[in-house]
């Protein structure tokens, strides 16, 4: 047997492995600047079918990350998960380390948790739910920006912002709110599902099982969850 065909079994394995008892499959993406999150687009953009991986038929991203921000993304061929996670009556905590200009002190990031008020879709003014913020030291693993780099350099402040709600570019507005402007945003977990240190562009397959238990989804497998797919 020649060293490729190894190679080739040794991939069917692991794909395999993580295979479901439904066939679904389920991914982490850590998504990089300058690429949505769709694989088609009338548009002149990176797209996630960009991204060095060879998704299965009928993968899709669950939620969005806009075309400026990185970080976790989650893929799957499962239709269902958007709703499970979105739509359920426990809101989903999702964490973002945010790079914004300027230092920031200990009182705005107390008016950051208390609530501060965006402008939403409609012209409408919002005050945000309670949220975590913290000042955090920038994380090792994070890595300089290849495309468009910040200027580390000037003053600025490391955060992260723990939120169960999501409005239109909520992040962002809500650093602008405490007039801060937002230079890297990077989402790094969604309750128990993070990050780590994949790096931009990188993909890890998720077992289904470990998949819904760090997203403490607990009816994943009940009967209104597994009638046929649409």
């Amino acid at each position: 047997m020649c060293d490729c065909d190894e190679t080739i079994l040794i991939r069917i394995g692991q794909i395999l492995s993580k295979m479901s008892e439904s066939g679904h499959r389920y991914f982490i993406i850590n998504k990089p600047y300058n690429m949505v999150s769709q694989f088609i687009s009338p548009d002149k953009v990176r797209l996630l079918g960009d991204l060095d991986f060879d998704f299965p038929e009928g993968t899709h991203a669950v939620g969005r990350l806009d075309n400026n921000s990185e970080g976790l993304l989650i893929l799957t061929t499962n239709k269902r998960v958007t709703r499970l996670l979105f739509e359920s009556e426990q809101p989903h905590k999702r964490t973002y380390l945010v790079m914004v200009k300027n230092v920031v002190s200990q009182e705005t990031v107390e008016q950051l948790e208390k609530g501060v008020t965006i402008r939403i879709k409609g012209g409408v003014d919002w005050v945000t739910t309670p949220c975590k913020a913290e000042i955090v030291e920038k994380p090792a693993y994070i890595k300089p920006r290849e495309h468009h780099p910040v200027k580390e350099f000037l003053p600025h402040s490391w955060l992260t912002i723990t939120l169960t709600e999501g409005k239109y570019h909520q992040v962002r507005k809500m650093t602008s709110a405490i007039r801060h402007h937002c230079d890297r945003l990077i989402r790094i977990s969604i309750e128990d599902l993070e990050l780590g240190d994949l790096q931009p562009g990188g993909v890890k397959e998720m077992e289904e099982t470990e998949f819904f238990r760090l997203l403490k989804i607990e009816n994943w497998q009940s009967e209104a969850s597994i009638l046929p797919q649409e």
